[in-house]
Order: C-alpha cells, then structure tokens, then sequence
C-alpha cells in the first residue's frame, strides 16, 4: 500500500496539545462569574473543595483551595444556587476542564436570609421562642398526628418507626410542604388537628419534611405557619430537613427532631423495653412484697408475747440471786463504814488542845500590840516636833519684805516706759483728729464750697435740678439758709457749726444764680 502524501501539518504530543488547550481557555477565561447550583460538594483533608457545578443542561467541576474555604461566609451545601468568581483551567491527567474558584456566595439566598433574620428577630421578641411556652410531650400517645405530603418518604419513614418502637395510631393531615401554597395548607392542618376532638384528637404531632435548600423549606419559616405552631395546645414536634437544617418553626415548637425519623424516636417510646422494663419492676415488686411479708413475720414472732411461767422464770433466778449476795453485801458495807469512823476519828484534836493553842496566839499578838503602840507614839512625837520648828513666824516676816522690795522695784522700773506709751497714745490721738477734721465736709464747706439739696432734703447736684424747684436749701461752713431760683433767701433753721468762719456771713450772701 502507498504511503499517503506528506503533510506540512506538525505532530503534536498529547501533552503538548493539553498544554496548549490549557494555555488557550485560562488566557480567554482568566476570569469569569458563573451562575449554578452545587451539586456534589466534598471538602478533602487537605481543606480543598470539589464541588459541582451544574444547572439543567450542564456540569461544570469546581475547585476551592484551602485558603479561600476558610474565609467563607458560610457552609456550602449541595442543592445551594451561588455565584463562583474565579479563571477557567483545565486537568490534563482526565482531559475536563475545570473552574478554579477565588469567591463563592450565595445567589437568591441573601434576600430570603435577611428576611428570615428578621422575622427570627421579630419572633423573638415578642416572646414565641421562651421556653417557658413549651408543652411537656407526652410519654406514651394513644394518637400521633403528622403533617405532611402523602407521597414523600416522610410519612413512610415515620410509620416505619413508630411500628418498630411502638405501634400506636397515626393520623395523616395531607398537605404540602414545598412550594406557594404549602404554609396555608401546613397551617389549616395545625389548627385542624387542634380544633377535633374525642378519641380522634391526637396526643402529639409532628410536622415534618425532607431536606431541600431555603428555597424548599421556606413555607416552615411562614408567620402563619410559626404563629399556628406556637398556638397550638397540642404538643408539638417540627421534624423538618436534615439535622443542619433549621427554620422559624423548630424555635416554637415544643421539640425539634433532627429527621422525620428521629421525630418519630421521640413521639413514642420502644415498647420492649417498656416490657422489659415492666417485668423488672415486676420482679423487683414481688421481692419487695416477699421481704416485707417476712420482716413482718419475724417482728410478728418477736413480739408474741410468751406464757406466764417463762416471764416469771427469770425474775425468781435473780431474786435468789440477789438474795444469796445480800448478807455478805451487808458485812461487807459495816466494815467499810467501821473503818472509814477509825480513820476519822483518829485525825481529831483534842478541844483544851485547841483552847491552849488560841490562848498562846493572844498573848504573843497582846505583846507585839504595846511595843508597836510604843514606836509609833515616838515616831509621831519626833515628826511634831520637827513640823513646830518649821512654823515660826521669822520666815514668813523675811518673805513678806523680799516680795515688797521686788514690787517697789518693778514699779519704778515701769513708771518711764507707761508715760512713754501714754505720750504716744496722745499724739497719735491728735493726729487722727487733725486728719478727721481735714478730710470732713465742714472743712470743705469752710473753704467756700456749699451743699444744695431740695425740700424734701435730696441732694442737687445740677444748675437745671435746680432751675426746677420752687425752694432749695444751702448748706454752708455757719449753718445754712433757703434761697428761690430767683435769687430771694430766707434763713432756715440750721445746727450751730462747731467753729465759726468771719468769711462767712448770711447777710453778703446774695443770690447764687
């Protein structure tokens, strides 16, 4: 066979073509902004994410190394829609392509969380999340309730249980759980199972559902969903997604199961070992009756009282007894008490003995009296007379003379120095008088000057106050006149000055104006 013409198209390795197809597509997608929901989401060892990215017609794999993982906001879960920022690689060794993420945040889910933050708050404050609301869950229903779609896993796995731990009867409000018209149907079978009542009201419910994103387990976060949860007067137990998942009704109900079939765990107990139980008490009871039967027997026997002869009996054996040691008893008491007289009677004194001795102690102690007497009477003489010797009359004569002399003497020696002080006393006197009189208003009314003042003795002080009134009164240096405006002066009654000027005569007055 002929070989085929030559080509002058290169030969390229495979890995030379994967380098290149990697150098292409991270050039034209350095960086790029998608849209998806996580799909597989894996989390290494190493701390490195691999995820999914996909939506309805395509697959994209995702990674995150470790560094960008730590700073994020959140857990990513699969079933969650983010927006991934990052550049576009390829992973020569399985020929994918691949996204290499820096940034992933939720997309759709911010709005639905800063909601669900505020109702929580709302919530909360008005007290719907106190534990004080919460209602006792009953040990052993008759009836359960269960809220939830008909044809989901839930209610299969939640009757599965029950008939395991403690077949009881179930009664299923169907209504859905995802989607607009889930919270009011949720809400009327709330109020529905609270509102029946005889044999049929159930003991417990439960709410409950699978898991999903925010998105699907929104209707269970619904005001009228949680408020017809917290109102209801049966208890209540929300069983709603996964163990990670956690919506506004699992903060008001009265207990919340991390799974529809932990939900039905807490409902009801296991009935064998409620039988096991049982019988072990039972047993325990039946040891108890025995051993109470015979404790009561034995104090029944104890307490029987015996015939008369054997109460009898020991009496008279320690009546003979007694009376067998009697005699010796006695003896032996007389001579304890014949010895314990010997005993006394010979450390007693004779009473002349005791007269004798009283008698030498006075006439020692009569002796000892007259010679003290004697000694004190010669001491006292002594210090008499030596008391008289100091107590004549030439001392105080030479004292009195002394104290006179030193008094003439200091009152010579005081008589300069208390006229020297007098001296002073006076011209300081008279030269606070010189300045009184030089400062008063008298020496000033001397000098030519004078005072007007009005009738009602208000002082002038201005040609025009003066122009107004009708009199005016003048006060000079010898007393003082009343004088018009118009130059007419009539004496007035004045006080007599203390020293009369010759300038200053009433009648050359004239008129001032």
């Amino acid at each position: 066979m002929a070989d085929s013409p030559a080509s002058n198209m290169p030969e390229l390795t495979v890995s030379e073509l994967s380098s290149a197809l990697k150098r292409t597509i991270e050039t034209a997608y350095d960086h790029v902004r998608v849209r998806g929901e996580l799909g597989r989401v894996t989390i290494a060892r190493s701390g490195h994410m691999y995820a999914d990215l996909k939506d309805d017609k395509a697959v994209l794999n995702t990674i995150m190394w470790k560094g960008q993982v730590s700073r994020l906001p959140f857990r990513p879960e699969e079933g969650l829609e983010v927006i991934a920022t990052g550049r576009m690689s390829t992973y020569p060794g399985r020929s994918n392509y691949q996204l290499i993420a820096d940034s992933l945040r939720p997309a759709g889910v911010g709005a639905l969380m800063a909601l669900l933050e505020e109702r929580k708050k709302k919530f909360a404050a008005e007290g719907l999340f106190d534990e004080r609301h919460k209602k006792p869950l009953p040990f052993l229903p008759g009836t359960v309730g269960v809220v939830t779609s008909p044809t989901g896993a839930v209610i299969r796995d939640i009757l599965h249980r029950i008939r395991d731990r403690f077949p009881v009867r179930v009664i299923l409000w169907p209504a859905l759980v995802q989607g607009d018209t889930a919270a009011p149907q949720i809400t009327a079978a709330i109020r529905g199972f609270n509102a029946m009542t005889g044999s049929d009201r159930p003991d417990v419910l439960i709410v409950g559902r699978g898991g999903g994103s925010i998105e699907d387990l929104w209707p269970f976060n619904e005001e009228e969903v949680v408020r017809a949860a917290f109102e209801s007067q049966i208890p209540l137990i929300s069983a709603v997604g996964h163990e990670t998942d956690t919506t506004l009704i699992d903060y008001v109900s009265d207990a919340r199961a991390p799974t529809p079939t932990g939900a039905a765990e807490i409902a009801v107990p296991v009935r064998s070992e409620l039988q096991l139980q049982i019988g072990e008490r039972h047993q325990r009871l039946k040891r108890a009756l025995v051993r109470y039967i015979k404790r009561g027997s034995e104090r029944l026997e104890a307490t029987r009282l015996p015939r008369a002869e054997r109460l009898l009996e020991p009496k008279r054996q320690r009546y003979d007894a007694i009376g067998e040691r009697l005699p010796l008893a006695v003896r032996g008491l007389v001579e304890r008490r014949r010895a314990r007289l010997d005993a006394v009677s010979a450390g007693l004194i004779s009473p002349k003995q005791i007269v004798a001795a009283k008698q030498a102690k006075l006439e020692n102690l009569s002796a000892r009296l007259g010679a003290a007497l004697s000694r004190a009477a010669s001491s006292k003489r002594i210090a008499f007379a030596r008391t008289a010797s100091r107590l004549r009359p030439e001392p105080l004569v030479a004292d009195s003379k002394r104290a006179r002399a030193a008094l003439v003497d200091t009152a010579r020696r005081a008589r300069p120095a208390v006229l020297r002080h007098l001296e002073q006393r006076r011209n300081v006197l008279a030269s606070q008088a010189k300045l009184l009189e030089t400062l008063s208003y008298q020496a000033t009314l001397g000098r030519g000057y004078a005072i007007v003042r009005d009738a009602n003795g208000k002082l002038l002080r201005s040609a025009k106050a003066v122009s107004k009134e009708a009199k005016v009164d003048v006060t000079l240096a010898d007393g003082s006149v009343e004088l018009s405006p118009t130059g007419a002066a009539k004496p007035s009654a004045a006080p007599k000055p203390k020293k009369a000027s010759p300038k200053s005569d009433p009648s050359d007055q004239g008129s001032l104006f």
